[in-house]
Order: C-alpha cells, then structure tokens, then sequence
C-alpha cells in the first residue's frame, strides 16, 4: 500500500542502512553498490516505484554479470521507506562507479536511480558530472536545494517516467517471448507432417529458414499488440479486440512478405497477438499465472462465434473455417479463443511442463504437448488437408497412441512423420497451440 512517509521513518531507515553497509564492508572487504530509488516527495513506494527498482536491480545485475565481476552477496528490503539494494561485487571501485553513472544516465528510467558506490573503506565515490533536474534538465542539486520545483509536479514527472518507461518494457519482453515462442514450436523435431529441423513435413512452400525469416518479422506486431492492451486495459475486454484487427491484418501481410508467401504463421498472428494484448490488459504480476491470462484472452474473444459464424450458409461462407463451421460445426480457434484455450490450458500445457520437469528434452516434451493438442482438439488444418473423417481418425490414433507412451521416443514420432507426410497431413492448427504453451511456460519462468 501506498502512504506517506514521515521524516523520522526516513532517517532511521537511512541510519539502519548506513549500519548495514558498514557490516558489509567490514565482512567482505569488497566495494559495495547501495541502490535506492530518487523519489521526490513523501511516498516512497507502491506498484510502480516498486516495478522500477526491479527493472533498475536487473539491469544492475545483467551488467555485472557482462563484466565477469562477481556478486558475492545481494540483500534487498521493500518497505515504505523505499526499495533498498545492497551488492558487494568483486571489482575495482571506479569500475563500479563508471558502470552506475551509466546505468543512472544511459537507460530509460535511470534518472530515478540512486547508485552509490561505497570503497572496502568506506567512502563514497563522487559522480564525475553532476545529475540532471528532472523537470528543467539543469543542475539536479541546485534545483532541489533552491525548491525549485513544487513536488506535485516533480511526483508526476516521476510517474510519467515509471509508466513509460516499465509499458515498453513490458512490450518489449512479452513481444520477445512471443518471438522465441514460435521458434520452440518450429524447432521441436520431429514432428508429424510439420516443418522442423530434419525437414519440411506435408509442406512443399517452406521450411525452417521460413519460418525464422516470418517469426522474426513479427516481433514489432506483438510488441504492438501489448501496447494496445495497455492503452485499452480500462475499456471493456472486447473493446481490445477490436483494436487488434488493423495491425493483425497488417502482420499478416509482413509474413507473407518476409516468408515469400508462404502461410507460416496466419493462426500465429491471430492466437499469439490475442495472448499479447491480454497481457497488456494485465498488471505484470499476473503474466506467470496461465489460468489469468487465458481468461483475458477469453474475455476478450466473447461473443465471437455468435457475430462471425452464427447465421452463415453454404453460399455465405468464405474462408475455410467458417466453411467447416457450416458442415461440421466447428468452431476453430475462434472457438478455443472464446473458451480460453482449453486444449492448451488442460492438456498441451500440463505435458510440456510436466516432461520438462522430468527432465524430458524441449524435443520430447514439445512433440508430446503438440501431440496432446492434436488429440484434444479439432484442428482444422488436418480437415483441410484430409477431411472431418481422417481428421476425428488421426485424433482418436494419437489419444490411443499417448495412453502407451504419453512422451513417444524419437522411433515412434519419426514412423508418425512418415505417415503424416506420405498423407500430405499436417496439424498446423497444433503447433500454432504449442506457441501458446511455449509462450505461457516461458511467462512463468519470466524474473522481472
């Protein structure tokens, strides 16, 4: 909870650090970075500060880590008072210094934080230019000492700065993940008529460097489609929706440019930049929770069937999914995205996650996930290459199949390749659901 933080609450929390610090040195003997927040005024703490510390302790980390410089001891506090940090490294002082006055003056939200650098002896080492204001871009101690500034205005600059600076953040990691996620689904080999690292499956238009060349074209669509859950995270779900039709539409036409023409990730466009977009509806404390974000994405989508297919004839009917809805009642993956994904969330999910914690390769438990998803769902892409008989066939063959052998060995997915590729028979549908688990598996692995 946010509140107001009285002088005295202040000083003792500076004095208990200072005693801290002093511990530290004396133990380790090392130089020593004391991370604070710069937060004017007599909040000290809440969400958004809170969210900046982290981004500023990764960064910290990452960097240390780029250097070779061990960190031989990490202690954080969160409290009213503030987000504290203390990290005795194994380095040269100036080294460390030189290191916090460019994190404080190269990175987007730097200006907000408070690097000190203490030497095994304990003195502070001085800055070699002074900060900037964060109103007038003048001389940052000057400007506080004078009051230059009224502190309403000085709290909302700072706010200003955590919003932005953490949203594209957020649309950057979730767009990369996003990214990394379709390149796990191509990867994983083999896979039954499906193009992965041995081959190209049932497809004759593609192969893997097609699919590198599509999925690394989209990056900027689902960083997009985040930023636009943001922006509409205080509408109504579906109003979302709506706003993600343009620029799918647009990242369609980037993936045919980028794969040659080729159909590699049309349900990738659609089902993904839905999973992105809710997370943009989403505070980042609920993106590891896959239940919360398939209930946004569902939320989102509801409604959908009833206005697209209810009410299409054969003469009406266009594309081949709502061809399929026409004869067979089939809903897709409009119907999986009303529903929140429930292949994804009961079967494909549990068997990725379940044989990487047995220690099954990312090849053994994504040929298994997608193998679960074809038997639990009707994927459309088997009825338009084999029809709605092969398809309930070949679902019901792999059921039966995972019930044996729930991780099929190499043998048996291979002698399903063959099949599935001698049949011209490829689970597309599938595989764009194993994104999804890839996607909200790598959520959850996600630190902050």
């Amino acid at each position: 909870m946010e509140r107001a933080v009285e002088l005295m609450e202040m000083l003792e929390a500076r004095d208990r650090r200072a005693r801290r610090q002093r511990e530290l040195l004396e133990r380790y003997r090392l130089p020593l970075i004391s991370f604070t927040m710069n937060i004017a005024g007599p909040v000290k703490n809440g969400p958004l500060i809170r969210r900046g510390f982290r981004l500023g302790r990764r960064l910290l980390l990452e960097q240390l880590e780029r250097m070779g410089v061990p960190c031989v001891f990490r202690e954080e506090r969160d409290e009213a008072a503030g987000c504290e940090g203390l990290y005795a490294a194994d380095a040269a002082p100036g080294a460390l210094k030189e290191l916090a006055c460019a994190l404080e003056d190269g990175t987007e939200l730097g200006r907000l934080f408070d690097m000190d650098v203490l030497t095994p002896k304990g003195s502070k080492l001085d800055r070699p230019s002074p900060r900037k204001c964060l109103i007038c871009g003048g001389p940052a101690k000057i400007c506080a000492r004078s009051r230059a500034h009224p502190v309403p205005e000085l709290q909302e600059r700072t706010r200003q700065l955590l919003e932005a600076g953490l949203n594209r953040h957020d649309a950057e990691t979730a767009a990369g993940l996003a990214v990394r996620a379709l390149l796990y689904e191509v990867c994983v080999t083999p896979k039954p008529g499906l193009v992965d690292r041995r081959g190209s499956g049932s497809h004759r238009d593609m192969d893997i460097f097609t699919f590198l060349r599509s999925s690394a074209a989209l990056w900027p669509y689902f960083a997009r489609c985040v930023q636009i859950g943001r922006e509409t995270a205080l509408q109504p779900a579906p109003e979302t929706f709506a706003a993600l039709r343009w620029p799918g539409k647009m990242a369609e036409g980037t993936m045919y440019a980028a794969s040659g023409g080729a159909n590699t990730h049309k349900g990738a466009v659609f089902s993904m930049g839905l999973l992105c977009g809710g997370l943009g509806r989403l505070d980042r404390d609920l993106w590891p929770q896959p239940e919360r974000v398939l209930a946004e994405a569902a939320a989102m989508t509801a409604g959908t069937v009833e206005r697209e297919l209810s009410g299409l004839t054969g003469e009406t009917a266009r594309t081949a999914g709502q061809r399929f809805y026409v004869q067979y009642g089939v809903t897709g993956v409009r119907g999986q995205a009303e529903a929140g994904f429930p292949a994804v969330r009961d079967w494909g999910l549990p068997v990725l996650e379940a044989g990487l914690a047995q220690g099954k390769s990312p090849d053994e438990a994504g040929a298994a996930a997608l193998l679960a998803l074809l038997a639990h769902t009707t994927d459309t892409n088997l009825i338009a290459r084999g029809g709605i008989r092969t398809q309930r066939e070949t679902a019901a063959r792999i059921e039966a199949l995972l019930r044996e052998e729930p991780y099929p060995c190499r043998e048996t997915l291979e002698r399903l390749d063959r099949a599935f590729t001698e049949g011209g028979l490829s689970p597309g549908g599938s595989a764009d659901l194993l994104s999804l688990c890839w996607m909200l598996h790598f959520l959850q692995e996600e630190d902050e």
